[in-house]
């Protein structure tokens, strides 16, 4: 009888240490689990959680191979027409090259020879572009008044640089396999390459509101300035005339609009350098 009950308190003493082991043990799948949650909730995205990565201007504003990108603020204040103009996100990818025919050469200095061209695909004639282009490059306010440089556009050979109107979409890659980035915003310059921004084209910046041609002359002068080896320029002081290689689009800084290298007097227009 004593044996039975010493063997009975023996195996309800193995049951209460049993039992504590499950408790301990349910007690820390319950911690865990609970961690678990807690975690969930602190490291697992939202729904209205937002993911980006911060810009980085690729761009050296530098010339000739290095390029350049108007890489700033990711939206540009522009003008907000009553019609919105077709603006697709890309085009075809197929650029058409008007013909030269009867092109000029404007200027006296060293013969620079660009080509124009339109991405197909953007309701746009792209003789109308390159004839835009041409009236830029060959105004007395332009790049020739110094003397320095002169242009002729041709269709075939030989060629300096080349004018593409661009969708936003088509740009970023352009101007991305330079490394630069333009966000489908804003017009760059890589390589023989001027690429112009079809929404910046038409949507223009509100600094230029009901003046397209003028701000086309800037966004022009600006980028074949950068082929030229000028780096970006901040305004000379309030009042002023801002150089056309200042970041406009962006805010003037005190300083008037204005799309030409040079002043009606063939003094060229310039300001402190951007480090």
């Amino acid at each position: 009888m004593g044996r039975d009950l010493d063997n009975a308190f023996k195996g309800a003493g193995r049951s209460v240490i049993l039992g504590r082991s499950l408790i301990a043990l349910a007690v820390t799948v319950v911690l865990l689990i609970g961690l678990g949650a807690l975690g969930f909730l602190f490291l697992a995205p939202t729904s209205d959680s937002r993911s980006s990565s911060p810009r980085t201007d690729k761009s050296p504003d530098g010339s000739g191979s290095d390029g350049s990108a108007d890489s700033a603020p990711p939206r540009p204040p522009v003008v907000t027409p009553k019609v919105p103009p077709y603006i697709p996100q890309v085009g075809t990818g197929k650029f058409i090259r008007p013909a030269a025919a009867g092109a000029r050469t404007t200027g006296h200095g060293k013969l620079l020879r660009y080509m124009v061209e339109a991405e197909g695909g953007l309701r746009q004639s792209p003789k109308a572009f390159a004839l835009s282009v041409d009236r830029i490059l060959a105004d007395p306010r332009g790049w020739t008044a110094g003397g320095k440089w002169s242009f002729r556009r041709v269709d075939s050979g030989p060629y300096d640089f080349v004018v593409r109107l661009a969708a936003p979409g088509t740009v970023d890659k352009l101007c991305g396999a330079g490394g630069l980035d333009t966000d489908g915003e804003v017009n760059c310059s890589v390589g023989k390459q001027v690429v112009v921004n079809l929404r910046r084209w038409l949507l223009l910046t509100t600094f230029y509101r009901g003046q397209p041609a003028h701000y086309h002359a800037l966004v022009i002068n600006h980028e074949v300035g950068h082929r030229l080896g000028f780096k970006h320029m901040t305004c000379a002081g309030k009042g002023r005339l801002a150089p056309v290689m200042q970041q406009q689009i962006f805010g003037l800084k005190g300083c008037r609009i204005n799309g030409w290298p040079y002043d009606t007097r063939g003094k060229f227009i310039s300001g402190p350098a951007v480090p």
